[in-house]
């Protein structure tokens, strides 16, 4: 465990020191939209600092403190740009727009609609301290619900992950403005896809009031939080395909209709838990920029030998030119057709890599693609 700690601290300071030191100035994506390197850590060095320390037990090296306090900084207008994009679209009946899996997100689906858009919730709900002495503790996520949310419908689901500097609201899933709204909205709209739940939870299994447990080592227990606490209560206040019962229900009769992907250490999560702890609960898995500490694909093979649920989809992306997660992520997903007969190059499975960095670009594109192709 101790081993596993310290590694963690180690990719805290190597995400930190990658993310740092982009330039302030604004990024450009696919669609030419401005987005901040605010958006790749949304965290305080303070914070960030005593999770480091008290994860390795040991005081924060200096080259690492001095990384963790090259903070970012943003104006106003740069995050307004990022979230809004450069046009608004919702009166067209235009309905020309294909969605493709590619290099590139199309701009009409990252624009706003002002017509038949999903809402974003805000939730709470009832979780444990995994990584303390597991007492009960409250947590907060988002919620996506399609156009035309109803009781009488069911819906798949993808629990989506943030990075090791970010928290629920990384993914921008806490305003209406947010990407990942526009693009769903779009998709569905332009019959691309059949709208479906996207939640967007703290990805560590902890009290995050507490000074103790809020470590590195939270990501890595989140599996239990899926299991015990975050998927049940999903199930039990939205209409899901699952048969959900207070007392108790099978939720491998529904894995079907649930989806995990992350970016960065939420790909690790999506690789290691989704993958290797949760085949029983989840069939679709999507991986942007897999963080170090990924199972490496020999590992997935074994774990996965005697494995009897299907997986119908794993997709990854990765940028050429990311020197975070790039060779991880490689290791751990881009040889397992090879290795895992489970596997099947352009049939479940698909690895992209293309010149980019650890940053939105990527991760927004591996949004939009995996969008498409998950619950198929």
């Amino acid at each position: 465990m101790k081993k596993k700690i310290l590694m963690g601290v180690m990719i805290m300071a190597t995400l930190m020191t990658g993310c740092s030191s982009s330039s302030p100035a604004a990024l450009v994506d696919n669609e030419g939209a401005s987005t901040t390197t605010q958006e790749v850590v949304d965290t305080s060095s303070e914070a960030v600092s005593e999770a480091i320390a008290e994860a390795s037990e040991e005081t924060v090296p200096d080259g690492i403190q001095e990384a963790i306090n090259q903070e970012t900084s943003y104006t106003e207008e740069a995050t307004e740009a990022a979230s809004t994009d450069a046009s608004v679209d919702g009166t067209t009946e235009e309905r020309e727009a294909t969605a493709e899996i590619g290099e590139m997100v199309h701009p009409k689906y990252t624009a706003l609609r002002t017509d038949e858009g999903g809402v974003i919730e805000r939730i709470t709900y009832p979780a444990h301290d995994y990584a303390g002495d597991g007492h009960e503790i409250t947590k907060e996520a988002n919620v996506y619900l399609p156009y035309g949310y109803s009781e009488d419908k069911k819906y798949n689901v993808l629990y989506l992950m943030h990075g090791i500097g970010g928290n629920e609201d990384e993914w921008g899933m806490n305003k209406n403005t947010s990407r990942v709204k526009a693009i769903m909205d779009n998709l569905a709209y332009y019959g691309d896809i059949e709208g479906f739940i996207i939640v967007t939870p703290n990805g560590r299994a902890c009290d995050l009031e507490s000074t103790e447990g809020n470590g590195v080592d939270a990501f890595y227990l989140f599996g239990q939080e899926l299991r015990n606490d975050l998927i049940p209560y999903i199930e039990s206040h939205y209409s899901t395909y699952a048969d959900y019962d207070e007392n108790g229900y099978d939720m491998t009769a529904s894995r079907e209709h649930r989806a995990m992907a992350g970016l960065s250490m939420g790909g690790m999560q999506t690789i290691n838990i989704g993958i290797g702890e949760c085949i029983d609960l989840f069939a679709y898995f999507g991986a942007f920029s897999a963080a170090p500490t990924s199972n490496p694909a020999s590992k997935t093979a074994g774990i996965l030998k005697d494995n009897q649920y299907p997986i119908k989809y794993f997709y990854n992306i990765c940028g050429l030119q990311d020197r975070i997660a790039y060779q991880a992520a490689s290791a751990a997903a881009k040889t397992l057709p090879a290795v895992c007969d489970q596997f099947v190059d352009g049939e479940n499975y698909m690895w992209q890599e293309l010149a980019g960095q650890h940053d939105f670009r990527i991760w927004y594109l591996g949004f939009y693609n995996f969008a498409q192709l998950a619950f198929k």
